[in-house]
């Protein structure tokens, strides 16, 4: 027996081939239901589009434990080798929107939801360990120089890097962007990184400061500026095709996670300030230790369903995971939710991608746009209450945060003292051709700079990362323009 076409209501539709008009020649007739609700219908198929990381792609799959890190967190879904928890992983591009290529030149997105027994933990980080700002208050900046600008509605050579000109802490990142890691040749063939420095507290309440590693098992593929674009332009979709067909296929990719573990009071005195985003972890300071194994082996049967109603939210954690000091990440715990509140709306936890699995969510939440289960019937939606709703534990999910002095805004002062030493280190680090690729793709955006001075605080910056580092790079601006 075929199915029944139905408006929104139930009615079944008689005719979908033609509108109701006035006579066989007249106009539409406003009457017409089906028509109006199917117009208004599309009018509004598309919801706001993310600021940043537009463009995405994710997949269902699962965490598995390797290795006993319960001496460092009391994480539930951590607790045990072998124990497997439900995850959904998302993977997105950050500066374009949802239109554009999948191959630019970018940093990518690297989002995991663990859907554990203690309720979701969302942990949104990147295909890089570092990022180009190290304050909150800065990236509405840092994001608009990226972004179109006001008159040609086009990114801009002369915003983008007269911002970097003006922030000298984003030397490495931008080393490290235009690098050959700054376009990967899919999702797949990425490392993944929590980025932040996060806080671990093990069974005895006592606390950990750890980064998160996702090392690819397939290895890492990277993309020359030419590959990426003869791919993009034949298929501007390249990484979201190779993920689903790679799933599809049962290719399932896999990445192994690893931490490196600081004890909390190693971090009063060490060299640098260990929750400055723009640096990283020495691992000869602090060597890799194996946590377990992410698989993603399941495609969404609706991308809009769970890929593009996705909300991750640093501000989840678990009992054993909390938050650091890092300004940055303390921003995000504002703002990934309150961006989701305007796009999705404010019981989008509710969604099935979003919401958890592994247990339920029981507090005083009511009412709101798009509520679409009972709201809680009859049960008193305030706390404390004497007919049996849910009450506090008393439990912390993680340690508290030193702090001291008088509140106010502070320039940055940093142990180290300088922006360049690890874009330096980067930059020796890298073999001859990589180096004379990373000055090219420099030069190739930094040539096309209108202001000169723009172009030579850009050159200083790379000059007292590496002196040889900024030469090449002037010479190379020098002889495209």
């Amino acid at each position: 027996m075929n199915r029944k076409l139905t408006t929104e209501s139930g009615s079944q539709v008689a005719d979908n081939q033609n509108s109701q008009t006035a006579g066989a020649e007249g106009p539409v007739l406003l009457q017409d239901q089906h028509l109006i609700e199917k117009l208004a219908r599309f009018n509004r198929e598309r919801i706001p589009e993310r600021i940043v990381h537009a463009r995405g792609s994710g997949a269902f799959g699962h965490f598995e434990v390797t290795n006993d890190v319960t001496p460092w967190t009391r994480a539930s879904f951590l607790s045990e080798i072998g124990k497997k928890t439900e995850t959904f992983a998302r993977f997105s591009t950050v500066a374009g929107g949802r239109g554009s290529l999948g191959t630019a030149r970018d940093p990518r997105g690297f989002a995991v939801k663990f859907y554990t027994e203690e309720g979701n933990y969302d942990l949104t980080g990147n295909n890089t360990p570092i990022f180009f700002i190290r304050d909150p208050l800065k990236f509405p900046d840092f994001i608009h120089s990226q972004k179109p600008d006001p008159y040609t509605n086009r990114q801009e050579p002369d915003n983008v890097w007269d911002f970097f000109s003006l922030s000298p802490e984003a030397t490495h990142m931008f080393t490290w962007l235009f690098g050959d890691r700054g376009i990967p040749a899919s999702y797949r063939h990425m490392n993944g990184y929590g980025s932040h420095t996060f806080q671990w507290v093990n069974g005895a309440g006592e606390a950990f400061w750890v980064k998160y590693h996702f090392k690819t098992d397939q290895g890492i593929r990277t993309l020359t500026n030419e590959e990426a674009a003869r791919i993009g332009g034949e298929d501007p979709e390249s990484h979201q095709s190779d993920l689903l067909g790679a799933i599809d296929q049962g290719d399932y990719p896999s990445w192994t996670l690893k931490v490196q573990i600081m004890p909390t009071e190693q971090a009063k005195n060490y060299r640098f300030k260990p929750f400055d985003l723009t640096k990283v972890w020495p691992h000869a300071d602090f060597p890799l230790l194996e946590v377990g194994r992410l698989v993603l082996d399941r495609n969404p049967d609706n991308y809009f369903a769970d890929v593009e109603q996705a909300g991750f939210d640093p501000g989840h954690f678990v009992p054993g995971i909390g938050p650091s000091p890092d300004k940055m990440l303390q921003g995000r715990l504002f703002a990934y939710g309150d961006a989701h509140r305007y796009r999705l709306g404010v019981n989008h936890t509710q969604l099935p991608v979003n919401r958890p699995h592994a247990t339920d969510a029981d507090n005083y939440g009511r009412d709101g746009s798009m509520r679409f289960d009972g709201n809680k019937g009859r049960e008193k939606n305030y706390e404390p209450n004497s007919f049996g709703g849910p009450i506090q534990t008393g439990e912390s999910l993680y340690s508290g945060l030193d702090s001291q002095g008088q509140s106010g805004t502070f320039e940055w002062n940093d142990r180290q003292g300088d922006d360049y030493s690890q874009a330096g280190a980067l930059y020796r680090l890298m073999s001859e051709d990589a180096r004379s690729r990373l000055v090219a793709s420099i030069a190739d955006g930094l040539s096309q700079v209108s202001k000169q001075d723009i172009i030579d605080r850009s050159v200083e910056h790379f000059r007292a990362a590496d002196p040889e580092y900024g030469n090449r790079v002037e010479q190379a601006v020098e002889n495209r323009r």
